[in-house]
């Protein structure tokens, strides 16, 4: 019988390209995983893997085996979700990947109703890009990515995650605040010829961000390149940037820099992903339903609450 171990080493050869990604992947040394591939090759009596230059390609038997692999891991994760549905405790480990604004608006209260409700269940929060959230999701290094979808933006469709959207957030131009003598714009033309902070090339905030400044008929002058959105609003405060900013970084505190409307008043989608084998897992319904109350009490803060945002966004309803 095939071992289930060392296909999914195989699966992990095939999402990952490499031999030492996966190697760093699942914590193994690259000549570990070669000799657990090279039994699983004489388990299935047919050749998984050729050289191709310095890299290693699956042969079409491989894929083969990756395809079931993939059913039978989706079936072990609906196996389990059907276990943990029959107890009454909300336990074990949920892994989240967020990214930056995300982690620090909505993570900190999504984690205070967890403690109150599922006090048996661990979360682990890491930060991730969208991108490679939704990869590592896919990819089973985490159960849920909390990410972000920009205006007109398009990436890698995975069809074995599901989505869930939680919010919209308005992105809008930041500039020093009014004391500042050193940079005054309130148009994005104004900005022109003005030093430009922006999140790093690749990145489809950078994406979006330069595609709206070319059509605005210019080029920005990005000096200052950082996935950081708190460098961000250093920089556009102390008045040595201008930037754009979604809403989202302000909630629990005023705004320390000037913020105008962009053109067409755009706005990100905020959503959150889990692969569908496993969006059942109770677990990741207590988490996906602690973001939804995190978000909608961001959005719709109450008087007595002390972390009421300038600007809220707005709450949307699950897809």
């Amino acid at each position: 019988m095939l071992d289930v171990r060392r296909l999914r080493l195989l699966r992990e050869l095939k999402i990952r390209g490499t031999l030492a990604g996966v190697a760093e992947a699942l914590a193994y040394s690259p000549s570990a995983v070669s000799q657990q591939l090279a039994l699983l090759e004489k388990e299935a009596g047919v050749v998984l893997l050729k050289k191709v230059g310095r890299r290693v390609q699956l042969t079409p038997q491989a894929e083969i085996l990756v395809e079931h692999t993939t059913h039978l891991l989706e079936r072990l994760e609906l196996a389990e979700a059907d276990l943990r549905a029959s107890t009454t405790t909300v336990s074990g480990t949920v892994r989240v990947a967020v990214f930056q604004s995300a982690a620090l608006a909505v993570i900190p209260r999504a984690l205070t109703f967890l403690t109150d409700d599922f006090p048996a269940l661990r979360v682990e929060v890491t930060e991730r890009e969208p991108e490679r959230g939704l990869f590592e999701v896919a990819a089973r290094d985490f159960d849920l990515v909390l990410a972000e979808q920009y205006p007109g933006h398009t990436r890698a469709h995975w069809p074995d995650l599901d989505r869930v959207n939680l919010a919209t957030d308005a992105l809008r131009l930041a500039v020093p605040p009014e004391k500042s003598t050193r940079v005054h714009a309130a148009t994005l033309e104004e900005t022109a010829e003005l030093p430009w902070v922006m999140e790093p090339v690749g990145t489809a905030s950078r994406q979006w961000a330069t595609q709206l400044c070319r059509s605005a008929g210019f080029e920005p002058d990005v000096r200052f390149e950082t996935a950081d959105l708190i460098a961000h609003i250093r920089l556009i405060e102390s008045g040595n940037a201008v930037g754009i900013l979604p809403d989202l970084v302000w909630a629990g505190r005023m705004p320390a820099v000037q913020l105008h409307d962009l053109p067409g008043t755009p706005h990100r989608t905020l959503f959150s992903a889990a692969r569908r084998s496993s969006a059942q897992r109770p677990g990741v319904v207590a988490v996906r339903g602690a973001l939804d109350r995190a978000v909608s009490k961001v959005a719709k803060p109450t008087e007595s609450d002390p972390l009421e945002p300038p600007r809220p966004f707005e709450p949307l309803a699950p897809v």
